[in-house]
């Protein structure tokens, strides 16, 4: 089925969040374009400005710049053609089953009998026949994301929106609803004429999705835009598929850059301020001793994810710090230790922390804080205020997990102190040499 037109295009898509004298570019130059009988994946880490697309795309919210076609026709406040399914079911716990679905007919002016015959035939689509009286309470995380997708589709929208929806379900949960949706999808048991799916979940938008469209943060943008060419089924341990999962995490992942690019610069300096990523230093431990047992040291990017049981988005967190501090190169999708890295992974408790301790006084962000401590009077200062400070450079909630990391890191290392009762962070004896 086609059309002269994409059923939605975006053209150069830029939004700028202002925090008081501070603009942060969330999304900068997006274009995109999605077509009839496509099912496409907006994959990227956490922060990349992947739902803020989704809520342009529906009407939700309006860009800074650019602009959003649909069927070729600028599109002008609510997209009437789209609807969204979030992760968090947002069912109305008051009304039951059926109602929930019913609301989104009743809201365009369905009469009670046709609106009440379309919910049941979309729950039992969705395999929830006989559940119609019951109250969200009484299902489990997958049956009430089914009811979310039946009062998405009871609109009978040409765009289904999915803003990650299955990662708050378990695991069985949410591979029993991505199997069962995409029956519905390939069956031609939805009305929809395209999916955009937003997920960090590599997996499973190899598992879904037609075409993959990878976006990196700081600010969001698309870098690539990657077919799937697979049959459905398709089968998560098949070579094919696995090739297309290693594809993906090599494009993520990249390549580990020269150090002074890797690094950044300091917070008010001239330049792209480099974000700690947000993992602890245990859970870094723990990948470097996996790769320290592994031979060659080496080891594909998407292997880890098996083998530590961890999700994608984290595992590239934790392959970024592995990099940031010299532990670890990336190349092609594979991450291979450095001879520090190897240092690090067989050293003892003590010789850890002073390795860790030397490698992050390197670290631009924080240089900056030992410096602000070493500044202040006794040594110390108030975490909002560093937080405040480390705002001209991150939004707020980016600033607070920018300090608690660095304050985590610094105490690992032995060169910071904190005092969780009333919010103040010490240097310690040696923390600045």
């Amino acid at each position: 089925m086609t059309t002269n037109s994409h059923l939605l295009e975006l053209q150069h898509i830029h939004m700028i969040y202002t925090t008081g004298q501070r603009q942060f570019p969330a999304v900068q130059d997006v274009n995109l374009v999605v077509d009839e009988g496509e099912f496409v994946a907006l994959l990227g880490p956490s922060g990349c400005g992947k739902s803020t697309l989704l809520r342009i795309i529906t009407g939700l919210q309006a860009p800074t710049e650019g602009q959003v076609l649909y069927r070729g026709q600028p599109l002008h406040g609510v997209n009437p053609y789209a609807t969204i399914v979030f992760q968090s079911f947002a069912l109305f716990p008051w009304l039951t089953v059926q109602q929930n679905v019913e609301v989104a007919l009743k809201a365009r002016g369905v009469p009670p009998q046709p609106r009440s015959l379309r919910a049941i035939d979309l729950l039992d689509r969705v395999g929830l026949d006989g559940f119609e009286t019951a109250y969200p309470r009484e299902l489990s995380g997958g049956m009430r994301q089914k009811v979310g997708f039946a009062r998405a589709m009871a609109v009978e929208p040409e765009l289904l929106c999915l803003d990650e929806p299955f990662s708050a379900l378990d695991v069985l949960s949410a591979d029993a609803l991505r199997g069962e949706l995409l029956e519905l999808w390939l069956g031609g048991g939805i009305p929809t004429r395209a999916i955009l799916m937003v997920t960090h979940n590599i997996e499973e938008a190899v598992f879904m999705a037609d075409r993959i469209v990878v976006m990196e943060k700081d600010p969001g943008r698309v870098v690539a835009d990657l077919p799937v060419n697979l049959p459905h089924p398709r089968h998560h341990k098949g070579s094919e598929f696995l090739a297309v999962v290693d594809r993906v995490y090599a494009t993520l992942a990249g390549q580990t850059e020269p150090e002074h690019v890797e690094m950044g610069t300091a917070p008010g300096e001239p330049g792209r301020t480099r974000a700690l990523p947000l993992v602890t230093v245990n859970e870094l431990a723990a990948v470097l001793e996996h790769l320290a047992d592994v031979p060659h040291h080496r080891a594909d990017i998407y292997r880890l994810a098996d083998d530590l049981k961890i999700n994608s988005d984290h595992l590239l967190r934790l392959t970024e710090a592995a990099e940031l501090l010299g532990f670890a190169t990336v190349a092609q999708g594979d991450i291979s230790l450095t001879p520090l890295g190897e240092t690090f992974a067989a050293a003892s408790i003590v010789a850890r922390k002073e390795i860790f301790a030397t490698r992050i006084r390197r670290l631009p962000l924080f240089r900056w804080l030992l410096a602000m401590l070493a500044a202040a009077d006794n040594h110390q200062i108030e975490a909002d205020v560093a937080q405040t400070a480390l705002g001209l450079d991150f939004p707020p909630p980016e600033a607070e997990r920018q300090i608690e990391t660095a304050v985590g890191w610094g105490r690992y290392a032995e060169l910071l102190a904190y005092d969780d009762r009333h919010g103040v962070i010490y240097l310690e004896p040696g923390g600045v040499r």
